[in-house]
C-alpha cells in the first residue's frame, strides 16, 4: 500500500498546496483523491471544507504482481518391470559382406543467381511531396492566408528554420497551417508547447490586422494527430487503474484541446467521471471513481 495523508482546505487547490508543503514533493511527485468536495453553504451556514487524500512513494501497480501457478501435483513414481532374462539365440555364421554397389555421382546444380532487391519504398515515397489531406481540399488564396503565410515566414526566419507553409481552409472562420521540411522537431517543442506558443502568435498578428476573427490551427509532421492518439490511450490506462484501484487519479497539466481529448475519450467509460482543476496554465484532468455505478 502507498502512504497517504488526509488533508483539508477551503477548496481542492487549497488542500494540494497544503500538502504538498507537507510532504515537500511536487505535483506529479503524488496523487491526489478527494474524498469531499468544498461546499459554500447558505449565507455561511452548512459550509464545509474540501478533504483530499495524497498518495505519496512507489505506485501500487508495481507491488501488485501476479500469483504464480501452483507448481503442479507430485505423481507417484511408477514401479519399472523387472527385466526378464532374455534367451540367447543359439550362434550362427555370419554370412560373407555384400558389396555395395557404388552410386553414380549427382549431375553438378547450377547456383543460381541471388535475385536483386527491389528498391525500398520509403526512399520513393520520400522523393515525392506527400499529398494534402482529402478532408482539408485545395490550398486556399485569400487575405487571410496572405497574412499567416507573411507572418510565419518572417518568425521562422529569425528563428533560423526553414519549412514550406501550405494553408488549408477545411470549414469558414478556422483555418489549417501545415509546415513541411525535415528536422521541424524543434519548432515543435516538448510536447508540441513551442508549436502552441507559434500557433498563439500567428492568431493574434493575423487577428489584430482587423476584419472577422478566425481561428488558426497549426500543425507539424502530423504531431497533432500523434499526440491525440498518445492522450486517448494515457486516458484509457489511467480510467482502468481508476476502477481497479476505486480512486481519483489526477493528471498533468494540460491545456484547453488536450483537456477536451481527456473528456471526449472517457465520456462513455463505464464507472468514471473526469472534471478539471486549478487554473492555467497548470489546469489538469482529473479522473475519479464513479461511486454510484455498480461493477
Amino acid at each position: 500500500m502507498r502512504d497517504y495523508i488526509d488533508v483539508t482546505g477551503k477548496n481542492e487547490d487549497e488542500a494540494i498546496s497544503k500538502a504538498l508543503a507537507q510532504l515537500g514533493l511536487d505535483r506529479d511527485d503524488v496523487s491526489v483523491e478527494v474524498l469531499e468536495r468544498a461546499k459554500s453553504g447558505f449565507l455561511g451556514l452548512g459550509a464545509c471544507p474540501a478533504k483530499i487524500r495524497v498518495y505519496y512513494g512507489p505506485e501500487e501497480e508495481e507491488a501488485v504482481q501476479e500469483e504464480p501457478p501452483a507448481p503442479p501435483a507430485p505423481q507417484p513414481e511408477k514401479e519399472e518391470p523387472r527385466p526378464t532374462p532374455e534367451k540367447r539365440p543359439k550362434e550362427r555364421p555370419a554370412p560373407p559382406p555384400e558389396k555395395k554397389k557404388e552410386r553414380p555421382a549427382p549431375p553438378e546444380q547450377k547456383k543460381r543467381p541471388a535475385p536483386e532487391k527491389p528498391e525500398k519504398p520509403e526512399m520513393q515515397e520520400a522523393q515525392e511531396p506527400p499529398a494534402p489531406p482529402a478532408a482539408l481540399g485545395e490550398e486556399v488564396n485569400d487575405e487571410k492566408s496572405e497574412a499567416i503565410k507573411t507572418f510565419l515566414t518572417g518568425l521562422l526566419e529569425h528563428m533560423g528554420c526553414t519549412a514550406g507553409i501550405k494553408v488549408y481552409q477545411p470549414e469558414k472562420g478556422r483555418y489549417k497551417v501545415i509546415l513541411e521540411g525535415q528536422g521541424l522537431g524543434a519548432l515543435i517543442g516538448r510536447r508540441g508547447e513551442t508549436l502552441d506558443a507559434i500557433q498563439q502568435l500567428t492568431s493574434y498578428a493575423v487577428n489584430r490586422s482587423g476584419g472577422s476573427r478566425v481561428r488558426i490551427h497549426l500543425d507539424a509532421e502530423n504531431y497533432r494527430a500523434k499526440r491525440e492518439q498518445s492522450l486517448q490511450h494515457l486516458a484509457r490506462k489511467t480510467a482502468g487503474k481508476v476502477v481497479r484501484f476505486r480512486r481519483s487519479f489526477t493528471l498533468e497539466p494540460m491545456n484547453a484541446y488536450e483537456r477536451h481529448v481527456i473528456h471526449t475519450a472517457l465520456q462513455d467509460y463505464e464507472g468514471v467521471t473526469t472534471y478539471s482543476t486549478g487554473t492555467d496554465p497548470n489546469r489538469r484532468v482529473v479522473i475519479a471513481w464513479n461511486r454510484g455505478e455498480k461493477h
